[in-house]
């Protein structure tokens, strides 16, 4: 199931895609959903379609756990060291925007970039969750795009500005809810800028798991239904100016596109 929350004459819910995404938006229906999918729902049967509604972010999540430096060619890329241990930093709530929102540039950064990840929400309450039960508590999974003032991110010790700032979390355009934990292990992951390929790489290369990540993290805090967490990107990133369009494609779950404007 492909999950979407949208807006339509002003009102906001959850439904589920169907029709086949090849063939475009005008392929693509929502059947609107009853409830909520962290809990019993149902689809009611009415359906509208996907291009007379406004797709918004997959979900609001209380928090972002996001992981760095998971993939070893992009920390290379950087000049880092492979941490010994997943590296994990939050972006806020605030920071989250859906497909087609625009990426607000920050006054405080002269040179922003664009990181493709794989994204997993989170169906359920959990804590200390062992490696068995770690699909009893994902939803699905989103791609994201985790945007970085690079240059702030190299002066700062903290990152909260460099990758916390408003609109710098994109996540989109759905969940899927069909792909289980040995699929999402070698996915194509992809990034371009106004057409041209900057980062292609896929999921096995990344260093630790997502059950590696849920279980690392979970040591430490309580996950909430539509927390998501961020898995790292591989190599490739780059700069993104006001007027660029980047678009995250992820192998079996769709792309995210979002254009850069200036801070008005």
């Amino acid at each position: 199931m492909r999950i979407v929350r949208f807006s339509i004459d002003g009102n906001v819910a959850f439904g589920a895609v169907e029709g086949d995404p090849t063939g475009g938006p005008e392929a693509l229906v929502v059947d609107i959903m009853k409830g909520v999918p962290f809990a019993d729902f149902e689809l009611s049967g009415t359906k509208v379609p996907l291009d007379k509604v406004r797709l918004l972010s997959p979900v609001l999540p209380n928090k972002v756990v996001a992981i760095g430096r998971n993939y070893a060619a992009h920390a290379a890329e950087l000049g880092h060291e492979v941490p010994d241990a997943p590296w994990a930093f939050f972006k806020p709530s605030t920071s989250v925007i859906g497909p087609g929102d625009p990426i607000v540039y920050p006054s405080f950064s002269h040179e922003v970039h664009h990181e493709a990840e794989l994204a997993v929400v989170i169906s359920r309450l959990c804590r200390d969750v062992p490696r068995d039960r770690v699909k009893d508590v994902i939803l699905g999974f989103t791609c994201a795009n985790d945007v970085t003032a690079r240059d702030t991110q190299r002066t700062e010790k903290q990152w909260a500005r460099a990758k916390g700032f408003d609109s710098s979390c994109p996540l989109g355009p759905w969940i899927e809810t069909g792909l289980d934990l040995d699929a999402v292990g070698d996915l194509a992951i992809t990034a371009t800028v106004n057409g041209e390929l900057r980062q292609a790489g896929r999921t096995r290369q990344m260093l630790n798991s997502v059950e590696d990540l849920i279980v690392n993290i979970t040591e430490a805090m309580t996950l909430l239904p539509g927390d998501v967490l961020l898995t790292g990107t591989p190599a490739g990133v780059g700069p993104l100016l006001p007027g660029d369009e980047v678009a995250v494609t992820i192998e079996g779950i769709g792309t995210l596109t979002n254009k850069v404007i200036s801070r008005g």
